[in-house]
């Protein structure tokens, strides 16, 4: 049965769509008091939110483009981010090694460093630092010396747990009045009198179809956008998303690692490319490839693990890494406008609200472009706007001081030290639950305080039974998908759970009620989702070039 919370009344914004973008209007729409659903059509950060770098940065190359705006409102987010999600996003170390042989010189590196300090004056970080030869080679002895000249060291912002900060903001905008409608699919803007008044929808787990009325429509689905305006009975609309492709590639430690993010130009086509510590593990990317598919069809190519491989084994000589050595992949469709005639990077990163009135469709609002990083600036600004098409005067926006739900502790050591005297656990599965659910962690310990049989670990990370019942209870998850891909982060491990799988859908079946062919359908779910994880064939298709202009996938 539909929920009858979406079918009542008008709603004063249907937001479409529950990637970063989506839930920050969702969460600043709620808490400036408007009525506000949120519709997914599959989960919380089930898109590309969930396959970047997961770095919360200023935009370093943006000064390449001349958008210092960008880049100036992308630093004071950031700064904004470690205030008030420190448990989520935190300062890390980039290393820029300098090459003779480099498109950029040492001095424009510089320039570009002195700019970037500028530009964020008041911060969390240190400014940045130039290293020699030596000093560099010391800090990084994996690197490699054939032209190396020094270094630069700057600090940007991590986030290991890109899908935590989704789930808060989504979590925080339940509690101030928020509908969260995930497995909710938005078929078209629903159209009467010549003005969009809702969206026709589809329960995807029972298949009924019903309409959600509301005054105005944001359209934030990412790189999906376009495949809400292609009904045939609406009136054509241009092509708004011209995404491209990102991978990366996840691997173990290997020889000559570096401890610091390196962030370095491609010796093959002078691109800049990531070495990212994440997890214990090591993030290499990422790819810029034109992509007109189905965002959720995007996978990972041969050609791209041949690229950024090649590009590791040549900044670092040590390293031997071949294919064998990558333990999964992922790949996600970056939402930017649709420029054909411009190189991928090249396309503008600033977000833009476009509005569908001139085209015949009045009450819709598509949200092309945005960042991570600056997500609550673009909620900020949609929301807004929402306030000016309903004619009613804005309250003061709350998020720019609002700490995340999971931030209610003056720092991480003292939090840290309280949820160790609580719950007696070992040192690593406190820092895990911390970096999970920052002060949070009381209300999963709660759930051991009231039932003690669910503090039983379920995996060798360290996972408790606890987890998997606040995932559901609180944290909005509806599927074992939603709980280990992104919610306890067990899909992200070398096995992805599936050794425990048995026991975990076990512990969910019993909270939830599930019968034995839920619980095979919804194990036989998650394996097919882990295909967006897998390592290509080396036989598969490969893409032809990383240089700038246009890019296309060619057989092999």
């Amino acid at each position: 049965m539909v929920r009858p919370e979406l079918t009542g009344g008008p709603f004063d914004l249907i937001v479409v769509g529950a990637g970063i973008n989506g839930v920050g209007i969702t969460q600043d729409a709620a808490l400036r008091g408007l009525r506000v659903v949120l519709v997914e059509q599959d989960d919380l950060c089930s898109g590309v939110s969930a396959w970047s770098g997961r770095l919360v940065h200023g935009g370093l190359r943006y000064l390449e483009q001349y958008d210092v705006a960008l880049v100036h409102e992308s630093l004071s987010e950031r700064e904004r981010l470690f205030r008030l999600a420190p448990h989520l996003v935190k300062p890390v170390p980039l290393m820029v090694p300098v090459y003779r042989h480099n498109r950029r010189p040492g001095w424009m590196v510089e320039l570009g460093m002195v700019a970037y300090d500028a530009l964020s004056l008041v911060k969390t970080p240190p400014f940045h630092r130039a290293l020699s030869r030596t000093a560099t080679v010391r800090r990084f002895p994996g690197v490699g010396t054939d032209g190396l000249t020094g270094s630069a060291v700057f600090y940007d912002g991590q986030v290991e747990n890109a899908e935590r900060l989704c789930v808060e903001l989504a979590v925080d905008a339940a509690a101030a009045g928020a509908v969260i409608a995930t497995k909710t699919r938005v078929e078209a803007p629903l159209v009467e009198q010549g003005r969009v008044v809702g969206v026709r929808a589809t329960d995807t787990t029972t298949g009924e179809t019903f309409q959600i009325r509301g005054s105005v429509v944001d359209n934030v689905a990412g790189a999906a956008i376009d495949r809400l305006l292609t009904d045939h009975a609406l009136p054509p609309q241009p092509r708004l998303n011209g995404g491209t492709k990102g991978s990366h590639l996840i691997v173990g430690p290997f020889p000559g690692a570096p401890r610091d993010v390196v962030y370095y130009e491609s010796r093959q086509d002078g691109r800049l490319v990531l070495i990212i510590p994440w997890r214990g593990r090591y993030m290499i990317g990422t790819t810029d490839i034109r992509f007109d598919g189905d965002p959720d069809d995007a996978r990972c190519d041969i050609g791209e693990v041949d690229y950024l491989l090649g590009e590791v084994n040549t900044l670092i000589p040590g390293a031997g890494l071949t294919l064998d050595d990558v333990l999964y992949t992922f790949s996600g469709v970056r939402p930017l406008p649709y420029v054909p005639d411009m190189a991928e990077s090249s396309v503008p990163r600033s977000h833009v609200l476009h509005d569908h009135t001139d085209t015949g469709l009045p009450g819709l609002v598509t949200v092309v472009g945005g960042k991570l990083t600056t997500y609550r600036k673009l909620a900020e600004d949609a929301v807004d706007d929402a306030f000016r098409r309903l004619d009613r005067r804005s309250p003061g926006v709350p998020t720019k001081r609002r700490r995340f739900p999971g931030a209610q502790f003056t720092d991480l050591a003292t939090l840290t030290a309280a949820v160790g005297a609580r719950t007696g656990l070992p040192e690593a599965q406190v820092t895990r639950l911390v970096d999970l659910y920052g002060s949070r962690t009381f209300g999963v310990w709660q759930l051991v305080e009231r039932d003690p049989t669910l503090a039983r670990p379920v995996h060798p990370s360290g996972l408790t039974a606890a987890e998997l019942v606040f995932a559901v209870d609180a944290d909005l998850a509806r599927s074992l998908t939603d709980v280990l891909a992104r919610r306890v982060l067990l899909a992200f491990e070398p096995d992805h759970g599936l050794g425990s799988i048995d026991v975990i859908a076990g512990v969910l079946a019993d909270h939830l009620g599930w019968d034995a062919g839920r619980v095979a359908a919804e194990i036989a779910d998650y394996r097919g989702w882990l295909d967006k994880l897998a390592v290509p064939d080396p036989a598969g298709p490969r893409s032809e070039s990383f240089g700038a202009g246009i890019r296309v996938a060619v057989s092999s």
